[in-house]
């Protein structure tokens, strides 16, 4: 059994640094598309990857309000909507899988706190008094984005939104930020990373909006962690092993937004019937790697599902590119 448990978490880590090389690939991509057009076609030609658009969550909501009020599923970065669409549908279904098994953040985030606890021998907590208000920073976050998009967006301005040449720009800027980090970021992001080697998924835990609102969501996901009483044996473990701190052994149902259903409480209980996801009506638990698949499928079931019904690619052709690429810096200013 405890080979099994193994293989489920290296199935994880797999998954999740996979998909990490995967997004790498698809920047490395996506920056010499954009070169070439600021080259005015001095360096080859490569094709835009739409799948850089999963880094676009905030014009995205746009986009997603835009398609309910108006009717109309953008065309500039359609990915960016379908990309949503596939992560919300993987929560509703399969908890906040998202953030355990593909974000590639929260890859490098585990990572870090991995690393930190090779080399202290242990990770450090915040004092409860203080966790609790820092976890609804990101949920405050959250809600500063919801009634800026949600609430006051009227429908007028969020189709000129994303008329606008900033949308058109929007991944290319994002290439730009990451590119051209400036001392003050540059200092927030090694500040966040050096807090996460020290405390499990700082930045997950305290600071990210979308994450909380895929957490929200899972709360509706009918796959939980769920704890059998009678085959317990109360060793604590899973507890123990939750990234989440979440009291896994004193639940019987773990309903919480901040479960990322990443089976480290599963892999670590000793007794095989003890603990599992499943769905409430089941006695039997879905296995690590049968959990894994379902990630998946539903992850490329929703980026084929934009691609056959066309709305994956960008309408922008090779002459907007050359257009508005030269200039993308200077929108927004």
């Amino acid at each position: 059994m405890t080979s099994i448990l193994r293989k489920t978490t290296a199935l994880r880590l797999l998954v999740q640094w996979a998909f990490l090389g995967w997004c790498l690939f698809l920047g490395i991509q996506f920056s010499l598309f954009v070169e070439h057009y600021r080259s005015f076609g001095r360096t080859p030609d490569y094709l835009r990857p739409p799948g850089v658009e999963g880094f676009l969550p905030i014009g995205a909501l746009v986009s997603l309000k835009n398609w309910l009020v108006n009717g109309q599923f953008d065309t500039i970065h359609p990915a960016a909507l379908v990309l949503l669409l596939t992560f919300f549908t993987m929560s509703l279904l399969a908890k906040k899988s998202f953030c355990s098994w593909l974000c590639p953040v929260g890859t490098v985030e585990e990572g870090l706190w991995r690393l930190g606890r090779k080399l202290c021998g242990r990770n450090f907590t915040i004092w409860r008094w203080l966790d609790i208000p820092l976890r609804a920073l990101k949920y405050a976050l959250l809600l500063f984005f919801f009634k800026l998009i949600i609430i006051d967006m009227p429908a007028a301005v969020l189709q000129g939104f994303l008329a606008a040449p900033y949308w058109a720009v929007a991944d290319v800027r994002m290439l730009h930020f990451f590119t051209g980090l400036s001392p003050l970021s540059l200092g927030v992001i090694l500040l966040l990373a050096l807090l996460s080697v020290f405390y499990q998924n700082f930045w997950c835990r305290y600071l990210c909006p979308y994450g909380a609102l895929v957490g929200l969501l899972s709360m509706l996901s009918p796959l939980k962690i769920r704890r059998s009483d009678e085959h317990c044996v109360h060793c604590g473990a899973c507890s123990r092993a939750c990234p989440a701190q979440l009291p896994v052994a004193e639940k019987t149902v773990i309903r919480s937004p901040e479960c990322t259903a990443c089976l480290g409480c599963v892999s670590s209980c000793p007794e095989a019937a003890a603990l599992g996801i499943r769905l409430p009506f089941l006695q039997r638990a879905i296995p690590g790697w049968g959990f894994g698949l379902l990630v998946l499928t539903l992850f490329f079931t929703g980026v084929a599902a934009g691609m056959l019904s066309g709305h994956w690619h960008t309408s922008l052709t090779p002459e907007d590119f050359q257009r508005l690429i030269p200039m993308a810096e200077r929108f927004g200013h």
